[in-house]
């Protein structure tokens, strides 16, 4: 009489995960059609902010959120960023930032870009795409750690800020159970961030931390496409880039030149 139950509970077990991980794909398939607004990354052109104070050359790579997708590019952090510093500083920033870029698209395209402006400071503002695409920990670290390394090499001063991941776990173009799926992805990969970021002393924007209860609770600091952030939601992440990178300048240890 038992065996009826056990039969019927085995095949529960099997048929229950292939059904979850069918219902992840078609959200994601869901997802992925919804289609975005067509987009064009900002100049490479460096762009002067500020009139006194020392020079400082400002460097940002990343993916569409360095890029400004989902709101005024004038009003992304890229720009805003360099507008704080350039309060006390002569600024020239540069943002080589592609929208889609993982962070193995970044240690090959935007990097070598980067090496020759020889920057005081770089914001790397990336993360996004390594969740959605799922890069294993491996390659992100491994990633991330030749970035740091080729940047140190070619100028041992320059200071740098990561942003990680945003918490993916609030898109609103994910239905549940992607989103969660989402957020339990943006956690791991940031504790690779993590990690990285003690072993070679950097300094972490923590935008997940600081702004993910924000995104959470307000769906109005997405654009229209329900992924990026729109300009008040790039609003809502600038204070927190802008303390680290204060941190960076002030405090950050520099590595033996």
């Amino acid at each position: 009489m038992k065996r009826p139950k056990i039969k019927k509970a085995l095949v529960f077990l099997v048929l229950a995960p292939l059904a979850f991980v069918t219902l992840l794909l078609i959200e994601a398939l869901l997802a992925l059609s919804g289609g975005t607004e067509p987009f064009k990354n900002p100049s490479r052109q460096p762009r002067r902010l500020g009139t006194h104070g020392p020079a400082l050359v400002y460097v940002v790579m990343g993916d569409s959120t360095a890029a400004g997708q989902g709101g005024a590019y004038e009003r992304g952090i890229a720009l805003q960023t360099a507008a704080y510093l350039s309060q006390s500083r002569r600024v020239t920033l540069t943002n080589l930032s592609v929208s889609g870029a993982t962070t193995d698209d970044i240690l090959r395209s935007q990097l070598p870009a980067a090496l020759r402006l020889k920057p005081d400071i770089v914001l790397l503002s990336v993360g996004a795409n390594d969740v959605t695409r799922l890069t294993s920990g491996t390659t992100l670290k491994r990633s991330l750690a030749r970035i740091v390394d080729r940047l140190r090499e070619s100028r041992c001063d320059t200071r740098i800020v990561l942003t990680g991941a945003p918490a993916m776990g609030t898109v609103r173009r994910f239905a549940q159970p992607l989103r969660w799926v989402a957020g339990l992805r943006s956690s791991r990969v940031n504790r690779v961030f993590a990690s990285l970021i003690a072993e070679r002393q950097l300094v972490w924007a923590r935008i997940a931390q600081e702004t993910g209860p924000l995104f959470a609770r307000d769906a109005t600091l997405f654009a229209p496409d329900r992924f990026h952030p729109n300009e008040r939601g790039y609003a809502a992440w600038v204070p927190v880039i802008n303390a680290a990178l204060d941190e960076a300048l002030n405090q950050q240890p520099i590595s033996s030149c």
